[in-house]
């Protein structure tokens, strides 16, 4: 079982379809479409396991999709390897990988990558900063306005995805 439960999007090439690798479980989607409908109607995986391959796109267009499935960005060196070969490199290196990344500031979800524009996620605040400047007061005792930010009422829910990713990876005890 890895570290961290992984949501992944796997391939079956000889049978065309798309399994998901779900918290360690795979579910196998009807049909060669990923969104929302074929979600609700997946079904176990129960044939062998190491035919399948790591898709080469992780990205989930659907919004409603994308909020239960986190897909990462993973790294080209991973893409289209077996299950097995992916289980064992999240194993030994997903969690380093997934921690560098966001200390970096660099968002691992895999929606980020095609749904956002860089120059938004660029200007978008960083959590861990926002949790440490917070309530803090410049010399003269008042409360910086420029570090306190409101929640605003049409909140990213990719953003909300990233914040809750990066509270649960680095609150995480070895």
């Amino acid at each position: 079982m890895p570290l961290r439960p992984i949501d992944a999007i796997f391939v079956h090439p000889k049978q065309r379809l798309y399994v998901v690798y779900y918290r360690g479980e795979l579910w196998q989607l009807p049909r060669m479409k990923i969104d929302d409908r074929s979600w609700q109607n997946r079904r176990p995986y129960t044939d062998d396991s190491s035919s399948l391959y790591l898709s080469i796109h992780q990205a989930i267009s659907d919004p409603i999709l994308a909020q239960k499935l986190r897909t990462l960005d993973l790294p080209v060196a991973v893409r289209g390897s077996t299950l097995p070969r992916f289980e064992a490199w999240w194993e030994a290196h997903g969690f380093r990988w997934l921690k560098d990344r966001l200390l970096t500031g660099e968002s691992p979800l895999a929606a980020h990558q095609t749904t956002t524009p860089a120059k938004v996620l660029n200007h978008q605040p960083d959590p861990l900063i926002n949790r440490q400047t917070n309530g803090h007061t410049d010399e003269s005792g008042e409360v910086n306005e420029e570090q306190v930010s409101p929640p605003s009422a049409d909140t990213d829910i990719f953003a909300d995805m990233l914040a809750e990713l990066t509270d649960e990876v680095l609150e995480q005890k070895l």
